[in-house]
C-alpha cells in the first residue's frame, strides 16, 4: 500500500508506526468521537444531579477525549512534528485535567455531602458500555504513533474508569459515605497523570527521533 498521496511531499516523514491513514480508521474514530462526546453531556449532567465528584471526573475524561479524538482526526497524515506535536498537547491538557480532579476532590472532602448511588450507578454503566464499545472499534489499531496510541490508551483507561466508578457507587450505597466516591476521583486523577506522562514522553521521543 503506497503513502504517497503527494500530500506534504518529501516533508512526510513516516515512521514505521502506524500512522492513522486509514479510512476504515477514521470512520471508527468519529464514532468514538460521537460516542464520547454524548457521555461528557449525560455524565456530566448526572454528576451534578447526584452530587458525584466521580462521575464529573469521568464526565471531564469523556470531554478529553472528545477532544484528543477531534485532534488526532485532525493530524492524521500530517508531518510527525504537527503529530507529535499534538500529542504533546494531548499529554499538558491530561496534567492539567488531573490536577483539576485533584483539586475538586480535596474541596469536595471539606464540603461532604453524600452523593445519590442509584444515579451514580446507573450512568457508569451507561458509560462503561460506551467505553467498552469505543475500545472494541479501536482495539484493531492500538500500535501507531503518539496519536494514534494516545487515542487506544484513553480508551483504554476510561474503561477502567468507568469499572472503578461502578465500585464507588456500590461503596458509596453500601457505607452511605462520600468516601469511595472521593477516592474513586483520586484514582481517577492518577490515572489521567499516568497515561499523560506515557503521552508525553512518546511524543517527546518522536520527536528527537524525527530525522
Amino acid at each position: 500500500m503506497s503513502h504517497d498521496h503527494s500530500h506534504h511531499g518529501p516533508a512526510c516523514h513516516h515512521n514505521h508506526n502506524f500512522d492513522g491513514m486509514s479510512d476504515d480508521y477514521k470512520r471508527r474514530l468519529w464514532v468514538v468521537i460521537a460516542i464520547n462526546a454524548i457521555m461528557f453531556v449525560v455524565e456530566l449532567v448526572a454528576g451534578s444531579i447526584a452530587g458525584s465528584q466521580a462521575l464529573q471526573a469521568d464526565a471531564l475524561d469523556f470531554l478529553a477525549d472528545t477532544l484528543t479524538y477531534g485532534v488526532s482526526l485532525y493530524v492524521i497524515g500530517m508531518p510527525l512534528a504537527i503529530r507529535s506535536g499534538a500529542a504533546l498537547a494531548k499529554g499538558i491538557s491530561l496534567t492539567l485535567m488531573a490536577l483539576w480532579v485533584f483539586g475538586t476532590t480535596l474541596y469536595q472532602v471539606f464540603v461532604l455531602h453524600v452523593p445519590s448511588a442509584p444515579v451514580m450507578a446507573g450512568v457508569a454503566v451507561a458509560a462503561l458500555i460506551a467505553n467498552a464499545a469505543s475500545v472494541l472499534l479501536l482495539v484493531k489499531y492500538k500500535d501507531g504513533d503518539a496519536n494514534v496510541k494516545s487515542v487506544w490508551l484513553c480508551s483504554r483507561n476510561d474503561m477502567i474508569g468507568n469499572i472503578i466508578v461502578v465500585a464507588a457507587a456500590a461503596g458509596v450505597w453500601g457505607t452511605g459515605t462520600a468516601w469511595p466516591d472521593l477516592i474513586v476521583a483520586g484514582i481517577m486523577a492518577g490515572l489521567f497523570l499516568s497515561s499523560s506522562l506515557r503521552i508525553i514522553t512518546q511524543s517527546l521521543a518522536e520527536r528527537r527521533a524525527r530525522t
